[in-house]
């Protein structure tokens, strides 16, 4: 019965998130008939009647749809903050804009401008985020009232069952009501619990019988795995018999800066652990403006390209970019370009300067090198010797902003993991070190500044290093 409902709530969500769509289509598309002046809306509403125009308008609520699906908003968000669900509501309505955008573009669908999606995205998001807040306000209520309580039982008396019992029992909204805990009576800390106000309901061994006689809708395992797989695998295998619902808090696994989420393999469950804070539609965003931006910035510097090389080329022998090696996202090699600010034969003797680096650690630097050429002197005090990386950055080897990538050379003197951590994500042109003093910061803490921004990411903060990029370059603050 309750899975019955659940259904037909779901349902009764996805049709009105579809009349919800087809009003602010309409409303969006009368807008932009009113802005323009161009036809009447009764004009356009003729107009719209068109086979092509009809099957437009069909993949577009199929994408629609699918998209929505995607972020599982039909799904049971018990467990799920408020935040997070309204989170991926504004995603999956602005991936829905950018679909309608780009059938505009490929179709060439006039009524597809800023006003037209501006009022469609602030309406449909507006009215879906709305909508499920109401939802969630209504439940609240109804669970306090004792309604639509789900029953918990959790498996294991540790430190870690106990604060997951407590948890769920202090957020009255999610409707959880914990009736005991199960554990072996030789290793159960049952005085803890007690004292918590929880019973002890049953023993790995009676559990069975236990779900047999009372009313249970769902067990939490919070035993430690590595001691207790075989128990947890039986309580599992029993209430599969029993057709109860098993959850297995992620924390299971001790993470300390990894975090997980659950996704599916066709229709698989599978546990995610990631770290950073790189994830979802905004690093789509991101890589949208990295390319958009490169691109605008390597046709408006052409000029400066062609005035670099016509000096390079006359101040010293040599070509006008340097590639080299080096070690990006995941550890995948690429080739990055620069342009060339030392003598033709500067790999060849950088051995014989290894004993003035500078720089503590796999890192090598010198401030005064000798194979820097003069015009290569002045390219690297603008950092002007960095704009041939916008290559790498529209091909998609590198972003606008992230870890500076680093040599072959440099990865191979690595010798902490937790320095490896900073190819997790895609290396950039600038970076936090970069506007603390480039380099003029040492090595170790050049890597606590990369994992920084690896675990506090956002397109906020990459804005923000952007700009104080400028003013770091136009100083010349530790540019070598």
């Amino acid at each position: 019965m309750l899975a019955l409902r659940r259904q037909i709530l779901f349902n009764a969500f996805k049709l009105f998130d579809l009349a919800g769509v087809l009003l602010w289509f309409l409303l969006a598309a009368a807008a932009e008939a009113y802005t323009t002046g161009d036809v009447s809306f009764v004009d356009f509403l003729a107009v719209r009647i068109k086979v092509q125009n009809f099957a437009i308008f069909i993949g577009f609520l199929f994408a629609w749809h699918a998209i929505f699906t995607s972020f599982d908003l039909y799904q049971s968000k018990r467990l799920a903050s408020r935040k997070r669900e309204l989170l991926d509501v504004v995603k999956a309505t602005t991936l829905v804009a950018m679909v309608i955008v780009a059938a505009g573009m490929m179709f060439r669908i006039r009524m597809v401008n800023p006003v037209f999606i501006s009022v469609f995205w602030v309406g449909t998001t507006g009215t879906m985020v709305l909508s499920r807040i109401l939802l969630r306000m209504l439940l609240v209520q109804l669970r306090k009232r004792g309604r639509n309580l789900r029953h918990v039982v959790v498996v294991g008396t540790n430190s870690r069952a106990l604060t997951f019992a407590r948890k769920l029992e202090s957020r009255l909204e999610l409707g959880y009501r914990v009736i005991g805990f199960v554990d072996d009576g030789a290793r159960a800390h049952s005085g803890e619990v007690k004292a918590a106000g929880y019973p002890m309901v049953a023993g790995f061994e009676d559990f069975s019988n236990y779900l047999k006689d009372h009313v249970v809708d769902e067990v939490a395992i919070c035993l430690p795995m590595k001691s207790f797989y075989r128990q947890s695998a039986k309580i599992i295998a029993i209430c599969e018999e029993h057709g109860v619902i098993v959850r297995l808090p992620a924390q299971l696994f001790d993470l300390k800066l990894a975090k997980s989420r659950m996704e599916n393999l066709e229709s698989d469950p599978v546990v995610t652990i990631y770290t950073g804070a790189m994830e979802g539609l905004p690093t789509l965003m991101k890589r949208a403006i990295d390319f958009c931006v490169s691109l605008i910035l390597l046709t408006v510097l052409s000029p400066v390209f062609l005035a670099i090389a016509i000096l390079m080329k006359v101040t010293s022998e040599g070509p006008v970019f340097f590639a080299q090696d080096r070690v990006g996202l995941n550890k995948r090699r690429f080739r990055l370009y620069k342009f060339r600010t030392m003598v033709k034969d500067a790999e060849k003797r950088m051995a014989e300067l290894e004993h003035l680096n500078e720089v503590k650690g796999p890192a090598f630097k010198i401030k005064n090198d000798p194979r820097i050429t003069p015009i290569g002197r002045f390219l690297r005090k603008t950092s002007i010797d960095e704009l041939p990386q916008l290559f790498n950055v529209l091909k998609g080897d590198m972003s606008l902003v992230g870890s500076r990538p680093l040599p072959v050379r440099d990865y191979n003197g690595f010798d902490e993991d937790w320095h490896r951590r900073r190819f997790s994500v895609r290396p950039g042109i600038t970076c936090l070190w970069q506007c603390t003093g480039r380099s003029n910061v040492s090595f170790e803490n050049w890597m606590k500044l990369d994992m920084e921004y690896i675990d506090n990411w956002s397109l906020g903060l990459d804005f923000k290093i952007l700009v104080q990029t400028i003013p770091a370059v136009l100083r010349g603050s530790g540019a070598a």
